[in-house]
């Protein structure tokens, strides 16, 4: 057996088999955000459960072009973002869980810091991008910003992972007037988040 060693030879090679693996016809817009999230997880079943509102990609790829920053709820998913071709492009990635003044007002309120990192991002002035990968009630309070008209995100991008308030915080952001690419279902993650942006980035380096 040949051992791989050199990282863009692995890379080229992992997307080669995942090509040929692939049993789903992907519509060419989203096609290169799939296969880079399945990538990244080795799990099919993105195939079926990304979905897409109505050219998401094009208008998420118009906003990072334009410089704007992304937003998302988990330190592991902002070192995962590449921040590299972000900057070069105008924008920064931003976390506000671990911020102090996040961690009281949460205390204060009995909720999440998620939901309280939600409302902070409202009070960016520079226009931006929102990934959540890991909590849903971020995904829950950033649509009743959008619904108060307090926060208009470029794109959303809905993936937090797990059991409870998952399945229906996706489904509710859904329904905002915003471009998104949601991770139906139960599964999805930081990871999963990150692959999304990176995807989106890496369309734009090329």
């Amino acid at each position: 057996m040949r051992i791989l060693h050199d990282p863009m030879e692995i890379e080229k090679r992992s997307f080669a088999i995942l090509s040929s693996e692939l049993t789903v016809a992907l519509p060419e817009e989203n096609e290169m955000v799939v296969k880079r999230v399945i990538h990244a997880t080795a799990d099919f079943d993105f195939a079926e459960t990304l979905v897409f509102s109505e050219h998401a990609v094009t208008r998420a790829l118009e906003a990072l072009a334009g410089g704007c920053d992304i937003v998302t709820d988990t330190q592991m998913a902002k070192a995962g973002i590449n921040k590299k071709v972000l900057s070069e492009l105008g924008g920064a990635v931003h976390c506000f869980m671990s911020d102090e003044d996040v961690a009281r007002e949460a205390l204060r309120r009995g909720t999440t810091r998620a939901e309280v990192s939600m409302e902070k991002a409202a009070r960016l002035e520079k226009p931006c991008a929102v990934a959540v990968g890991n909590a849903p009630t971020a995904l829950l309070a950033l649509y009743d910003l959008i619904e108060a008209g307090k926060i208009r995100p470029a794109f959303v991008v809905g993936a937090p992972v797990g059991f409870v308030n998952v399945v229906e915080a996706k489904e509710t952001i859904m329904k905002a007037d915003v471009p998104y690419i949601v991770a139906r279902g139960r599964k999805g993650g930081s990871g999963v988040a990150a692959a999304i942006c990176n995807a989106l980035l890496y369309q734009l380096r090329r």
